[in-house]
């Protein structure tokens, strides 16, 4: 039987990108990665992609009217029918074409507790927030993608205790580590209710 097919877009490091390629590649995640979408041609999750001779579909977006390019990866993806499509470090907000064309089948990694920091520098704002005398905890949620940014129904979470001193790169890397193991689980899972 076939394995399900993956299609991951990152837009950054791809640490989370590689996690998904090392889970596929060892027989954590019962997937095929079938191709990793990255709006940014200098981003290391290119070089994570071409090592691991994965199909790369380069987006950049240029400008271009949001609707028409995401009308673009729509039709670059129809050919290889993704079960499920992961953002693993995309920053880019979709809001039409994918969301219609794939509406529960699409899921996002979020540094944050649910309804808790959504949008970028999510770690460094539940850093900040804790010195203030905020939250003793943040985490790492998955959660099926809608047009509220960050705001989709939850798939999985998983808290991170606050310590206190601790730097903002201790967080992050502690963050990323969470991050790594919530997103295999969640992709796992999502693929099971298929």
């Amino acid at each position: 039987m076939p394995l399900p097919q993956l299609a991951v877009f990152a837009s950054g490091r791809g640490s989370n990108l590689q996690a998904l390629i090392a889970a596929c590649a060892d027989g954590r995640l019962a997937a095929r990665i079938a191709v990793v979408v990255c709006n940014r041609p200098h981003a290391q999750a290119v070089l994570w992609t071409q090592a691991a001779e994965i199909p790369l579909l380069l987006c950049p977006r240029h400008g271009q009217d949001r609707l028409q390019w995401e009308q673009g990866l729509v039709d670059a993806l129809e050919p290889l029918q993704p079960q499920l499509l992961v953002l693993a470090g995309w920053d880019q907000l979709l809001r039409g074409p994918l969301l219609e064309r794939y509406p529960q089948s699409i899921i996002n990694l979020h540094p944050a507790l649910p309804g808790v920091h959504p949008g970028q520098g999510a770690i460094a704002r539940a850093h900040q927030a804790f010195v203030q005398g905020g939250p003793a905890t943040t985490g790492v949620m998955v959660h099926r993608v809608t047009a509220e940014v960050d705001g989709g129904p939850v798939v999985l979470v998983d808290e991170i205790q606050m310590i206190p001193g601790e730097s903002l790169e201790s967080l992050e890397q502690r963050t990323h580590e969470v991050e790594h193991a919530l997103l295999i689980r969640a992709v796992a899972r999502e693929l099971q209710n298929e």
